[in-house]
């Protein structure tokens, strides 16, 4: 079995994506905390070797670094079998990741940052809040078909687009106004291993205060 070193972040939706797979794959791996707030050339040197462009996640494998959360979480379906849906799955699976990237990954927890970490003008905000209720409203109407966005079940491609909705909240956003995708996280959150990614991404250390990410 492989040796696996994960470097993430508490605060990092793409972190959580793939510490989530990990575990509910059931794949044994350290995770190590990176704290964000630090300088880019102050982090840890282990870490900087492993992370091409000094962003989390990093992912170690036998030593070799695997970087970019959609394509980690690419590798663990493709080379570990980790929520890889079925052989035809494949496209569909590179689409979600792709529209993912380009939508509610970047919508959500840049409303979320904007709102919580550092203040943007209101006008930046109402963009921002109107493109991830777009988003949300196609991830609606695709569960309402399924239970998850591809037929065969639960893959890389929910754990994916759901990761910043944890945190949906704290961007000023209701999923309950998407009942579909409230149902859809209710039944992610129910599988065997879940956590909540402000436990699961936790560091197994206190940090000062004034050093969150």
């Amino acid at each position: 079995m492989s040796n696996l070193i994960l470097y993430g972040n508490r605060d990092s939706g793409h972190s959580y994506k793939v510490r989530l797979a990990l575990v509910l794959g059931d794949l044994p791996h350290e995770y190590r905390h990176v704290d964000l707030a630090t300088p880019r050339t102050a982090r840890p040197d282990e870490f900087r070797a492993a992370s091409r462009w000094d962003e989390v996640p990093a992912l170690l494998v036998d030593g070799v670094a695997l970087v970019q959360s959609n394509a980690i979480l690419q590798w663990l379906a493709e080379s570990e079998g980790v929520l890889a849906g079925r052989p035809g799955d494949k496209q569909t699976i590179r689409e979600w990741l792709c529209w993912e990237a380009n939508r509610i990954g970047l919508s959500l927890p840049n409303l979320r940052f904007a709102r919580l970490f550092e203040p943007q003008p209101a006008e930046v905000q109402a963009w921002l809040e109107a493109r991830c209720r777009r988003d949300l409203d196609v991830l609606d109407a695709q569960l309402a078909q399924q239970h998850y966005l591809l037929a065969s079940g639960l893959s890389i491609a929910d754990v994916s687009a759901s990761a910043y909705l944890w945190w949906a909240a704290d961007a000023g956003i209701d999923v309950k106004g998407w009942p579909h995708v409230a149902a859809w996280l209710a039944r992610i959150a129910a599988q065997p291993g879940w956590e909540h990614p402000d436990n699961l991404m936790a560091p197994d250390f206190a940090e000062p205060e004034d050093s969150d990410a």
